[in-house]
């Protein structure tokens, strides 16, 4: 892969990379950095109100990139379709992902309001169940906007339109901002929720999010936009275009769900050690969350760019794609690395004003470092794969370093040994590490198949 180098070659693909990468990761920025907002104003209540922000976060995140995951399947298949120059189809593979949306979402709104009644059985302690409910609670009413915000989405980006969903993300970040600070002091009348109420006003701002991307799409002007409008001639659920969306994204989500609950999950397996370890742990995986988003970006991009030239069967320009984007992750990977290790005093106490959680944070920051390539890598890895329409092996890859390596790994590190909150780290760079290089033997097969199957 990063064999196949040409300096010309890399030039132009950076160009056009990073024209998709810029406002995509400013999209993101703007998500992730929601769940910091959360974090940095419910740490300012109470380390119990932060650490009740974490711990629900941890249950209902995951669930949202499993949805999100499935319905950004949406981006391949449209890619493709740009790719044959089959705009007329853009319509269809639209729609049908909204169909899938709404039972998504009312799905989502079910399971995330029963998840309260299992965190006692989670062994999360009694202190922070009452407020960990409440938020889960209001942030579920947000899932139904969720899921057809990921497909409206989907649908920009894949036609080379992200700077919208950029522009509303930064909108919907702003409004979050005095929005959670009503709903935690009870301002206007409304109800005083302590840092629960950072999951009411995340569900409002979600609502706020999808009905200006909707807006957009209806009125927009842009040409790829009007050309393949999809509200007019809304067409009923096709049982044949949404099997290949769930056979396409089921596997993504899949894959994204057993990463992200691997890390969420990090939280209730550290609630034995008490509200200041948990709340330590927040604090470094916001953190690390926000560095997540450069070469989850990254990934996006390459999974347009690569299903535009898998459409188009450009297998040369396919590969150069690939060897672009794989450098770039390397050098983005390294600049992060530093930055932590030079910022991290700065960064741990911008969460919190707590002593001995700013010490904790700052410890577990130095693990962080060690997986910063590895979760570069696998991630951009599994984007080029997405853009390839391989997502099932992908799938059982995850699995297996996440839930049985990594999972297990540290949750015997941290309840049965005295390393700490750091054991779990330790057991997120073995998994990372593990996926990144059992993806890139899958990456490798690809490419060897694609040279059978058309003579490149």
């Amino acid at each position: 892969m990063l064999t196949d180098f040409n300096f010309s070659q890399f030039t132009f693909h950076s160009r056009r990379l990073w024209v998709l990468v810029l406002p995509i990761l400013i999209t993101q920025f703007s998500q992730a950095a929601l769940g910091v907002v959360d974090a940095i104003m419910a740490g300012r209540v109470s380390a119990l109100d932060l650490a009740a922000v974490s711990i629900g976060s941890g249950i209902w995140l995951p669930l949202f990139l499993l949805a999100t995951g499935i319905l950004i399947a949406t981006t391949p298949l449209i890619g493709e379709a740009v790719g044959q120059d089959n705009m007329h189809h853009v319509p269809h593979i639209t729609q049908q992902s909204l169909w899938t949306a709404g039972v998504l979402g009312l799905l989502g709104f079910v399971v995330v309001n029963l998840m309260p009644n299992v965190l006692p059985l989670m062994g999360v302690p009694a202190n922070i169940v009452p407020k960990a409910s409440q938020y889960l609670h209001g942030v579920s009413f947000g899932f139904p906007a969720i899921a057809a915000y990921a497909v409206l989405r989907s649908y920009c980006e894949a036609l080379g339109r992200p700077e919208p969903v950029t522009i509303i993300s930064i909108i919907g970040l702003l409004a979050d901002i005095p929005l959670n600070y009503i709903f935690i002091h009870g301002l206007f009348g409304m109800p005083e929720l302590g840092g629960a109420g950072c999951g009411v006003a995340t569900a409002i701002v979600l609502w706020i999010n999808v009905l200006l991307l909707g807006s957009y799409t209806h009125f927009s002007k842009q040409k790829q936009i009007a050309s393949t409008r999809f509200f007019y001639s809304f067409a009923s659920p096709n049982r044949k275009q949404i099997t290949k969306l769930l056979k396409l994204g089921v596997p993504i989500g899949v894959s994204i769900f057993f990463e992200a609950s691997l890390f969420s999950l990090a939280s209730l397996v550290i609630s034995p050690l008490g509200e200041l370890a948990v709340a330590s742990h927040q604090v470094a995986l916001a953190v690390t969350s926000q560095l997540f988003m450069v070469p989850m970006s990254l990934a996006m991009a390459l999974t347009i760019m690569v299903s535009n030239r898998f459409g188009e069967r450009n297998f040369s320009a396919l590969r150069h794609v690939q060897t672009t984007g794989l450098i770039w992750t390397v050098l983005i990977a390294i600049v992060a690395m530093v930055m932590v290790w030079i910022f991290r005093p700065q960064l741990a106490a911008l969460f919190t004003d707590n002593p001995i959680v700013q010490e904790q944070a700052m410890y577990l920051l130095i693990f962080a470092l060690g997986y910063q390539l590895f979760d570069g890598w696998q991630v951009n890895v599994a984007g080029i794969l997405r853009g390839l329409q391989d997502t099932t092996v992908p799938m059982w890859i995850t699995l297996f370093c996440y839930w049985l390596v990594a999972l297990p790994l540290g949750t015997y590190l941290v309840r049965y040994t005295d390393i700490g909150a750091q054991g779990f780290w330790m057991a997120l760079v073995m998994g990372l590490l593990l996926s990144a290089i059992l993806l890139t033997f899958r990456l490798r097969q690809q490419q060897r198949k694609i040279k059978l199957d058309y003579g490149v």
